[in-house]
């Protein structure tokens, strides 16, 4: 089958478009996906470059990717819920490939109406942010919740969750950003590259970052005390060292129901996820370079 391999840590250029890589083998509870599409994540350059090496210790030879949408070929003997032929979509592992081995427990039928291109771009991004949200800062009615990097994928996802809960919502986001912003639904927002509306900020509930480094070490000193702070990037090391609030990291985690409600809002126009570009599968490692420049909108990638 056709796929992308590492066989090194290091630039986009380790990135190998083979046309003869073994397909997957399937298991009692997995399902096999002919790839109709997958996306490029941040986590995949940072895997890609050894960066993330100790959250994510891979076997080389190896295929990068997390997202898969396509059409079920295969299912093994304990799989009840899919048959052959079935459009499903799925946050998965080893995706930049033409077929995928996915545990059903993973998966979810892609709702009618959905492109399905557009759908690859959905299920990483999807479930962190909702889990930033629903088990990090554990959003309720009423509390006020900031999204920092409001504007990426997660942090969109982030949003559509903390208002879906009934949480007041502040987007943060870059002082350029601010107009755009506007257009995400949140009842705020704020310039979190500036310290000045930073420190002017009430106390909040609780804070999703997106962003890490030095900007998530302000904006945790925001949070009230007995407060909430959940974050996908990377914190300064003593940044939660004497916090008073509750500090978790998250790693998103498979959750086909809950992919398949922001499939379904996605569908509906209720949730507006910008795709900046289609390439081929071939075409990786320029994705690669892209996505590290920042800006714009998910890459999708077609085998």
């Amino acid at each position: 089958m056709r796929a992308v391999r590492i066989y090194q840590y290091g630039g986009p250029d380790v990135l190998k478009y083979e046309d003869d890589v073994p397909e997957p083998e399937i298991g009692a509870d997995t399902v096999l996906i002919r790839s109709i599409a997958t996306s490029v994540n941040p986590i995949d350059w940072k895997v890609r470059s050894g960066a993330r090496q100790k959250d994510f210790p891979l076997t080389l030879p190896a295929i990068l990717g997390k997202d898969v949408s396509g059409v079920v070929t295969a299912v093994g003997r304990d799989v009840r819920d899919f048959k052959p032929g079935d459009a499903v979509i799925a946050m998965a592992n080893a995706t930049y490939a033409e077929i995928v081995a996915v545990p059903a427990a993973w998966v979810t039928h892609r709702p009618d109406g959905l492109d399905p291109i557009d759908a690859a771009a959905l299920p990483l991004v999807a479930l962190t942010g909702d889990q930033l949200v629903r088990r990090a800062t554990q959003a309720a009615p009423g509390q006020t919740i900031l999204v920092s990097g409001a504007l990426g994928s997660v942090g969109r996802a982030a949003v559509h969750s903390a208002k879906t809960l009934g949480a007041k919502v502040i987007a943060g986001v870059r002082a350029r950003q601010l107009a755009e912003a506007e257009s995400l639904g949140a009842d705020a927002t704020v310039a979190i590259d500036d310290d000045d509306a930073i420190a002017r900020l009430d106390a909040v509930d609780g804070v999703a970052d997106t962003v890490g480094g030095e900007t998530a070490a302000k904006l945790l000193a925001r949070v009230r005390p007995g407060g909430r702070f959940g974050y996908a990037s990377v914190l300064p090391e003593d940044a939660a060292k004497d916090a008073t609030v509750a500090v978790s990291r998250v790693f998103a985690q498979p959750d086909p129901a809950r992919l398949r409600i922001f499939a379904e809002d996605m569908r509906d126009g209720k949730f507006v996820l910008p795709i900046s570009q289609r390439m081929p599968l071939r075409d990786a490692a320029a994705a690669h370079t892209l996505l590290e420049k920042g800006g714009g909108g998910k890459i999708v990638l077609l085998p």
